[in-house]
């Protein structure tokens, strides 16, 4: 961001017009949309891409308009907080589109913000829904087999089509009019590679989140959990994942006031790496965890108001999305107030220590990945191409 906390945009080369606008506003979907694109190069090597989103969307060859990661925000309260930030980005991003009409804007998850920009492109005569000359696309559904529902209906009436990668999620829009395929989710994918391992002498996997107050909540208490282990085996070492060098400063600094600095080796989360157990923060982790048979604990702590409200609006009392597809745990969850240092503990000894727990999360994995694997490699790329 500028000097003054708002957004600036790189400029294109001169006469460059863009086939594909991504827009990512959080890491994982930064990560997703970069391996949507690499995809659709293996089919159109022409394709000229443009993002605002972030280094992995770079590095897959879009031309990076704005990098929002750094500054990315979730929950009602922490939203607020940002809302003169997130304005601002939001009419540039509109202004943007509106200036350089690409052929299809192909929206990456981050519901709250691209929603509502697809609503304004439609509001404003752009979108071609609304007689313009900008497809609008959606990769990765909002979560409305959670909570607003009716959102549906509204994306109906905004987009050109949507890609889904959980395949329960077609369900969600049966009673609407709205083109939705089930695409596969890219971590399936036969080439793609997890991050991630299984290995009973590996070191304990910590992995707090990608964002800085969640991280400053889920942390400190993952940090007891991890003594307490250390405390029944000693010789127990771990690995604390992080995205970025910001965020590692911030982990160190955690780790300076609550641990021993020996005990923990900081990975950035390019590398591969073992694990005989997780900690895991919910999120796209989670579920990479789960797909590689890794047994461990999710936790999750919020602000209060924000954890209040999700109760009162959203459908499920699970969060972790591993656990939601297979309609059952792989790894348990300890969310708010039960996210206690000694009963999480005991359940990480109990899934290092029982031989039936590493089988029982072994199973579950490979039922999970059965339930993740699209009919065609390919058909993500093949979904976003034809809107062009």
């Amino acid at each position: 961001m500028a000097a003054n906390n708002l957004p600036v945009f790189q400029d294109l080369p001169q006469g460059y017009k863009a086939d594909v606008l991504f827009i990512a506003g959080e890491h994982s979907g930064d990560e997703h949309a970069a391996r949507l694109l690499k995809k659709s190069l293996r089919e159109r090597p022409d394709l000229k891409a443009v993002a605002i989103g972030g280094e992995n969307l770079e590095k897959a060859g879009a031309q990076l308009l704005y990098n929002p990661l750094e500054s990315a925000v979730v929950g009602f309260v922490e939203v607020i907080k940002h809302f003169d930030y997130l304005k601002a980005l939001m009419n540039q991003t509109f202004r943007w589109i509106e200036e350089h009409r690409p052929a299809v804007v192909c929206f990456v998850d981050y519901p709250g913000f691209n929603l509502r920009i697809a609503k304004r492109l439609f509001q404003n005569g752009i979108s071609h829904k609304a007689g313009g000359n900008v497809k609008l696309a959606y990769y990765i559904s909002p979560q409305i087999w959670a909570w607003k529902a009716k959102r549906r209906f509204t994306m109906e009436k905004h987009l050109d089509g949507l890609g889904v990668i959980f395949p329960f999620e077609l369900d969600s829009y049966k009673d609407t009019q709205l083109p939705a395929e089930f695409v596969g989710h890219p971590f399936v994918d036969p080439d793609y590679q997890l991050p991630v391992s299984h290995n009973v002498s590996g070191k304990l996997l910590l992995l707090p989140g990608s964002r800085k107050t969640p991280i400053s909540r889920i942390f400190p208490v993952m940090l007891k959990t991890f003594y307490l282990v250390k405390k029944k085996l000693p010789d127990v070492q771990a690995q604390v994942m992080y995205p970025t060098a910001k965020i590692k400063k911030q982990l160190e600094t955690i780790i300076e006031q609550h641990g021993d600095c020996d005990d923990f080796e900081l990975i950035p989360n390019s590398e591969s790496f073992e694990a005989r157990a997780v900690l895991t923060s919910s999120g796209t982790i989670s579920l990479v965890c789960a797909l590689a048979a890794i047994p461990g604990i999710l936790m999750y702590r919020t602000n209060e108001l924000t954890y209040w409200m999700a109760m009162v609006l959203v459908k499920i009392r699970t969060i972790g999305i591993a656990n939601i597809i297979l309609g059952k745990s792989i790894h348990q969850e300890y969310l708010q107030s039960t996210m206690l240092p000694q009963p999480m503990a005991s359940e990480v000894l109990r899934q290092l220590e029982d031989p039936t727990a590493i089988e029982k999360t072994r199973i579950l994995s490979v039922e999970l990945r059965h339930k993740l694997a699209g009919d065609d490699p390919q058909k993500s790329a093949k979904w976003l191409l034809s809107f062009l």
